[in-house]
């Protein structure tokens, strides 16, 4: 199973509190809702084309319970191509707190989960998406387990706010294997994992 990241940033990395003003707080976060006035209509169709694609969906705890305060509670959530697939297939969520989970088709992982990751990967077919779920997704980076980061880039600088990458952690390289960018100016970037980095010390001077 290839194991998709999707991340919504603005152009300073920024990936707290995107879709609602009073969605995550955390850390005296004010500017919440950056995202929502720059989606436009290629944007969400393109996501319902991504969502739709996934077999299966993995979730930190708190994106998981934004979600299910959203998307689940959809009163007619097959008549939405982002709220059907999060309906209908499973839910999987890292947690060692989440005891008793509301939204249908979910397992909490509880234990180790670098363990329980790869044994999602190795034993289902298709491809599990991680929406949002930052904490997660650097570990998961750290861990080596993401096949392919999409990252959906706003023309905006947020200035304050959680970002997708600490200003200290592990490094790695990336191939840039999709491009491209929507009219209201959100760039959509695929990624996959390429190794280490290389940088300018580690090559030898040229001789002349």
């Amino acid at each position: 199973m290839k194991l998709t990241t999707i991340t919504n940033v603005s152009v300073d990395g920024v990936m707290q509190g995107l879709g609602l003003a009073d969605e995550d707080r955390r850390g005296g976060f004010e500017r919440g809702g950056w995202a929502l006035p720059l989606v436009d209509e290629e944007t969400m169709t393109r996501l319902g084309e991504v969502y739709g694609r996934a077999d299966a969906f993995l979730f930190g705890r708190r994106t998981y319970e934004i979600f299910a305060a959203w998307w689940g509670a959809m009163a007619d959530p097959e008549d939405n191509p982002v709220a059907a697939p999060l309906h209908a297939r499973p839910k999987y969520v890292v947690s060692t707190t989440l005891t008793d989970p509301g939204w249908a088709r979910t397992t909490v992982l509880a234990g180790d989960p670098a363990a329980a990751v790869r044994e999602l990967k190795e034993r289902m077919p298709g491809e599990l998406q991680v929406h949002g779920s930052g904490q997660l997704v650097r570990w998961l980076a750290g861990e080596g387990l993401i096949d392919e980061m999409l990252l959906l880039t706003y023309p905006v600088i947020v200035g304050q706010g959680t970002r997708l990458f600490p200003a200290d952690g592990p490094d790695g390289a990336l191939e840039l294997v999709d491009s491209r960018a929507t009219p209201g100016g959100v760039t959509w970037q695929v990624y996959r994992p390429a190794g280490r980095p290389r940088y300018a010390t580690e090559v030898p001077p040229r001789t002349s």
